[in-house]
């Protein structure tokens, strides 16, 4: 018997002896808690952008199609487990935790359901450019290091899985649409071209080991990780660029929908349920878009007026797009303007929240192998990437919206606060919502207007923009996937009605085209939280505070919309009973 099979017997073998806990609340804890262990050792070595490792930290995931298998088989047993939980007898805390997990836990199992492992990429995303992301983390000891050269002995396998995949994936016509895909084997040839291992990317962590490592014990690392790039890295890398340019580019669907997949009606309404949380259908997203553009619309041309400007509104988009003082010069330039404003905000935050987080975060570049197909700026807990590269791109109006959305109080001030909040349980404060973390930081963006951030009138039409960026995207989503849009309908959609770079507008679309449904959640999600704050105004009246709505909406961390709804509520009933 296999170790991974055994493993899964034993885990079986437990998660059945649940069943004979004390009370439910004990035995859903018994369950998550045991699945939440399990689930970090199938994902084992995996990095993110916030330099987070999972402790299983010596090998790549498994992620063949048997391994896949039985993930869904365990899920699908969770799942069973949890039915068998009276969700009526819970404590209170436990049916949010409830309402949190049960739906985390059917959208890992729909997704091996409709095989989505067989897709491992989008035009945004890679495996193969996420690893790049583990040689951010600093190895702190001779074992991490050893755990590090681990894994770069892994790559082999792991992308062996993945090819596999892709392949089963191109036979059954589940592939990323080939129009989205010009370009993108640059980040693959990045890692396989490279001249010495020394000059490679994975390298890196070996160049500052810590000193209480014996400097023979170091020598031996860095021996080991040159011979573990040189032998199995770069010959990986150089594998999988030759399938992606003489099989995958080739052979990739050249439809566009998600509803042109297999199964792909029922695929797309299972990507809006995930990136959503809500029973919504596509024509109904779609005229929401509409609605929105149109009255950002009316928002943008009454800014363009304050500006000055004479010209009509494509003559003002041609404007914002090439003059010259709208660009940073150097790269140095757009980083120190993004940290200016961060700031900026920073002395604020105190005015509008009442608890703020220990944490802080930094502000990098974006690496120089995904920079080109990367979206102008990323955040997290931890770190802010603002993307440097082609900087004709990258507007200065754009940024104190950017900046808001990725850094504090968007994502950085929530991500860090949910990390510290030590009554929830790991699968609530590692794991993230779409629907919630976006529409939070896209809040925020409409919020630097209330903190005083947006200091002309350029920059608040690039606040709107960024509004219309995300309300185009209800549009252009559902028109791609659902109503037979073309990449050319799209670009020209949102290059019209948004001041974003042409660069920009080509990468976004195709973003949208390879990974749908994702784009549905920020607007989405923030709409609901405006319309949330102005019940709570209307029901609280003089003693509505914004402070205090502000700490209820980030209290639970990442959760459901609907969730996040019946949480103010609760939030508005309880004030009023203070009287």
């Amino acid at each position: 018997m296999t170790r991974w099979f055994a493993g899964l017997l034993c885990a079986g073998i437990a998660l059945s002896a649940l069943a004979h806990a004390d009370s439910p609340d004990d035995r859903f804890k018994a369950l998550y808690s045991k699945e939440w262990s399990w689930r970090q050792q199938q994902f084992g070595g995996v990095d993110d952008e916030d330099h987070e490792s999972n402790p299983h930290d010596d090998h790549l995931p498994d992620v063949g199609a048997t391994a896949q298998n039985a993930r869904l088989a365990y899920w699908n047993d969770v799942l069973k487990q949890l039915d068998a939980i009276p969700a009526k007898e819970l404590s209170a805390e436990n049916r949010v935790n409830l309402a949190v997990y049960r739906p985390q836990i059917e959208n890992l199992a729909a997704d091996i359901r409709f095989r989505g492992y067989e897709m491992p990429f989008n035009s945004d995303s890679q495996f193969w450019s996420d690893l790049g992301f583990m040689t951010r983390r600093p190895l702190k000891d001779a074992q991490t290091a050893r755990n590090y050269i681990a894994k770069l002995g892994d790559v082999p396998r792991y992308f062996d899985q993945q090819t596999a995949n892709m392949r089963a994936g191109l036979k059954r016509g589940f592939s990323v649409p080939r129009a989205v895909l010009d370009g993108r084997d640059v980040s693959i040839a990045s890692y396989a071209e490279v001249k010495s291992p020394e000059n490679s990317e994975f390298y890196a962590p070996l160049k500052k080991l810590p000193s209480t490592i014996p400097a023979d014990e170091q020598a031996k690392l860095r021996a080991d990780a040159t011979r573990a790039i040189r032998e199995r890295v770069i010959p990986a890398y150089a594998k999988l660029l030759k399938f992606f340019r003489e099989d995958y580019v080739p052979h990739a669907r050249k439809t566009l929908a998600a509803e042109a997949l297999p199964d792909g009606k029922t695929y797309y309404r299972q990507q809006i349920k995930e990136y959503t949380t809500l029973d919504l259908d596509p024509e109904a997203i779609h005229q929401i878009g509409l609605n929105e553009v149109a009255r950002i619309d009316a928002q943008m041309q009454a800014t363009m007026k304050e500006t000055g400007f004479k010209g009509d509104f494509p003559a003002f988009l041609l404007f914002l797009r090439t003059d010259p003082q709208f660009y940073a010069k150097t790269p140095d330039e757009l980083l120190m303007r993004a940290s200016w404003i961060a700031k900026q905000v920073d002395a604020k935050l105190g005015q509008f929240f009442g608890l703020l987080p220990r944490g802080r975060f930094g502000i990098e570049p974006v690496p120089a192998a995904i920079a080109p197909f990367w979206t102008a700026g990323r955040g997290g807990a931890h770190t802010y990437w603002v993307n440097t590269y082609d900087l004709p791109s990258r507007p200065l109006y754009n940024l104190p919206a950017l900046t808001l959305h990725e850094s504090a109080p968007g994502h950085a001030l929530q991500g860090e606060l949910s990390e510290e909040h030590k009554d929830l349980p790991d699968f609530r404060s590692k794991s993230y919502i779409s629907a919630y973390g976006e529409g939070w930081a896209l809040y925020c963006e409409k919020l630097g207007k209330e903190m005083g951030v947006y200091h002309t009138p350029y920059e608040e039409f690039g606040r709107e923009t960024y509004e219309m960026w995300r309300a185009a995207r209800l549009v252009i989503d559902t028109g791609i996937h659902h109503k037979g849009w073309t990449r050319e309908q799209a670009i020209q959609y949102l290059a019209s009605h948004a001041a974003l770079s042409q660069h920009e507008v080509e990468t976004e679309v195709d973003r949208y085209i390879s990974w749908p449904g994702q784009a549905l959640s920020y607007k989405l999600g923030e709409i609901r939280i405006v319309e949330l704050r102005a019940h709570a105004e209307k029901e609280l009246g003089p003693k509505f505070d914004l402070r205090a709505f502000h700490d209820a909406v980030l209290a639970e961390g990442s959760v459901p919309l609907p969730l996040l709804e019946q949480r103010v509520d609760a939030w508005i009933a309880a004030r009023k009973a203070k009287g």
